[in-house]
C-alpha cells in the first residue's frame, strides 16, 4: 500500500517537472512584441500553439480572443445586472412570463424556452455573419469591426492611446472570460450569494 501511495505520489510530481522547449528562439521572438505580451509574464503560449511564427494564424487566434473577451464583458455585466434583480420589461413569450420570472445565472438560461433560445441563436448568427467581421477591408487591426461605419473618436486619438486602448480591451476581456467561468461555476455550485451578494 505505501508503495502504490509513493508510486501515485511520484507520478504527480513528474508532471511538475520541466519540459524541453522545442520552439525555435526566433519564433517566440516573432510576437515577443505583439500587443497582449505584457509584464509580468510577457508573450505567452504554454501550448506552442504559434510556435511556428505563423502570423496569419497568431491573428486568427488573436481574433477569436478578442472576440470572446467581448462576449464575456457583456455576459458578466448582464449576470450581474440580472442578479441585483435588473430585468427588462414586459413579457419573454406569448403565454404571460416575463422576464423578470426567469431568475438568472443558469437558471434562466434553461427556463427561456426552446423558441427563445432560437431567436437568440439566430440574432448572434445575422451578427456573425453579417456585422461583426471586416466587412468593408478597411480595418486597421484585427478585431476592428468599425467598418467605416462607427468612430465614436477612434480617428482623434495618437497612436499611443490607440495602443493603450487596444491593450486595456485585450485584458479587460481576458479578465472577463474567467470571471464569467467563474460565475458560472459557482452558480452551479449554488454558492454564487457567497461571491456576489444580493442587493
Amino acid at each position: 500500500m505505501k508503495s502504490a501511495v509513493f508510486a501515485t505520489l511520484l507520478a504527480s510530481a513528474a508532471a511538475f517537472a520541466p519540459v524541453s522547449q522545442k520552439a525555435s528562439s526566433s519564433a517566440l521572438k516573432a510576437f515577443e512584441d505583439e500587443l497582449g505580451a505584457q509584464p509580468p509574464i510577457g508573450f505567452f503560449d504554454p501550448l506552442g500553439l504559434v510556435a511556428d511564427g505563423d502570423q496569419e494564424k497568431f491573428e486568427r487566434l488573436r481574433y477569436v480572443e478578442i472576440k470572446h473577451g467581448r462576449i464575456c464583458m457583456l455576459g458578466v455585466v448582464g449576470y450581474l445586472v440580472n442578479k441585483a434583480g435588473i430585468y427588462l420589461p414586459g413579457d419573454i413569450n406569448m403565454s404571460g412570463t416575463k422576464f423578470s420570472d426567469l431568475g438568472s445565472g443558469w437558471d434562466a438560461s434553461f427556463a427561456v424556452g426552446a423558441p427563445g433560445a432560437l431567436q437568440v441563436l439566430a440574432f448572434v448568427g445575422a451578427l456573425e455573419l453579417a456585422f461583426m467581421k471586416d466587412a468593408t477591408g478597411e480595418n486597421e487591426f484585427v478585431g476592428d469591426f468599425r467598418n467605416g461605419f462607427i468612430d465614436f473618436g477612434w480617428d482623434s486619438f495618437d497612436e499611443e492611446t490607440k495602443m493603450a486602448k487596444r491593450a486595456i480591451e485585450l485584458n479587460q476581456g481576458r479578465a472577463a472570460q474567467m470571471g464569467l467561468l467563474g460565475l458560472m461555476v459557482h452558480d452551479k455550485l449554488g454558492n454564487v450569494d457567497i461571491l456576489v451578494p444580493p442587493f
